[in-house]
């Protein structure tokens, strides 16, 4: 198996510690795992995670925003009776699923449509933040200020 070492990120990027800490993260979590999920880009600022829950009531879910981390539990309550099961192949446990998210993405809804957990994500950029068109002007013909010849008028005395 082949190791990365990601030291030299940790020492040559200032101030993107999050990042590197994340890809590092990303190379350690095993693929896949419960429940099943699915993330879509809907368009340039909105986004789906779609998570397979079958089983689970919304009473059962939680989901969670804080910061940059978006938490989706499911705690089974009540579990089935026990039976004679010759094979038991749907997945009957709690579960903890953790997506990081960018700077000013926001959770706007989530709903619960046939076992499938929908969440949806926009991205909203304060206007400070948007790239803005900048006027050029060329530098041996820039403008004068020019004032209006009014002369004014003495003040009269009184």
């Amino acid at each position: 198996m082949t190791t990365l070492d990601f030291s030299p990120l940790f020492r040559s990027m200032i101030g993107f510690d999050r990042l590197a800490s994340s890809l590092e993260t990303a190379y350690r979590t095993e693929p896949g795992g419960y429940p099943p999920y699915n993330v879509e880009v809907q368009d340039e600022n909105r986004y789906r995670i779609t998570l397979a829950v079958a089983g689970f009531t919304e009473g059962e879910l939680d989901i969670e925003a804080k910061e940059n981390l978006l938490t989706v539990t499911g705690q089974r309550r009540a579990m089935e009776a026990e039976g004679n099961f010759l094979y038991r192949g749907i997945a009957n446990r709690s579960f903890e699923r953790k997506f990081q998210l960018a700077d000013y993405v926001k959770v706007v809804e989530a709903k619960l449509e046939n076992g499938l957990l929908h969440v949806d994500l926009v991205r909203e950029v304060p206007e400070a933040m948007k790239p803005r068109r900048i006027e050029i002007h060329g530098g041996a013909t820039s403008p004068a200020i020019e004032h209006d010849a009014v002369p004014l008028e003495p003040a009269k005395a009184a």
